[in-house]
């Protein structure tokens, strides 16, 4: 494939990517392809897409296979890796992706307002974690698992109460599980983009790209292949003493002085 020069080789390794119907889903999962990974694509709603992805991926030499869950029940968390045993006979790279991000004021949030955003950003995460490492530690694997978070874990935004908590917690989810299972070689961390370019987005919202733009020393949005380059690293052998790790791309709005 593509690409593959610039990337850890991750030739024999399986990747596991949830929400791969999104734009950073999908630049994650043809990232790992490109770095020579077998990958499956998860999906819930966005089936033509991630078909598209996996066809993108395949006609140029890559393994994927799209595989459809709803993870906001643990037998389907359970069934999503168990694809990806039964498919490439492995599990060593676990990328929870998969999440919602609406916008609403904390003064009108119900409280099933806060259980949606929350199940779908964090707890499917934690249920897709114990799923792949128990899956992992049975095989002997000594695989990773890498948590997208946000910078809104740290830095929350209006009307991102329930969105930002979400993220906090995956970051101290991921360290928690680093401390646990690193005695076994696996390793947890997570991945914080700032804001990354969709198609339409200057459309959609033009003063917030603006912003974003003129707060970034790099001066742009994030591209989908910076956060996946990032996951492909940390899954890699070059990062394996990286583990509990919140790994920043966003180029370098949180390095901006508030004051």
């Amino acid at each position: 494939m593509s690409g593959r020069s610039q990337l850890p080789d991750l030739q024999g390794l399986v990747a596991v990517v949830t929400g791969a119907g999104g734009t950073v889903g999908g630049g994650i999962a043809w990232e790992f392809a490109c770095a020579g990974a077998g990958v499956i694509a998860h999906y819930r709603t966005s089936a033509e897409r991630v078909h598209r992805l996996v066809d993108r991926i395949t006609g140029q030499g890559g393994a994927a296979r799209a595989v459809a869950a709803d993870l906001a029940g643990e037998a389907d968390c359970t069934r999503l890796m168990e694809e990806a045993l039964s498919h490439f006979g492995r599990v060593d790279a676990l990328v929870n992706n998969a999440g919602i991000q609406p916008v609403q004021d904390l003064a009108s949030m119900t409280a099933d307002d806060w259980r949606a955003v929350v199940d779908t950003n964090l707890t499917s995460a934690f249920s897709c974690t114990q799923a792949a490492v128990g899956m992992m530690r049975r095989a002997g694997t000594a695989g990773t698992v890498t948590h997208i978070a946000s910078i809104e874990g740290s830095s929350p935004a209006p009307g991102h109460a329930h969105y930002a908590a979400s993220k906090a917690a995956l970051i101290q989810h991921a360290r928690a599980a680093a401390l646990e299972y690193g005695p076994y070689g696996i390793r947890v961390n997570t991945v914080s983009p700032g804001l990354v370019h969709r198609p339409g987005i200057e459309e959609e919202w033009p003063e917030g790209v603006e912003r974003y733009r003129g707060a970034a020393p790099l001066g742009r949005l994030g591209r989908p292949a910076d956060i996946g380059r990032a996951c492909v690293f940390l899954a890699s052998s070059m990062a394996a003493w990286v583990t509990g790790h919140d790994l920043v791309v966003d180029g370098g709005v949180m390095a901006r002085p508030t004051w």
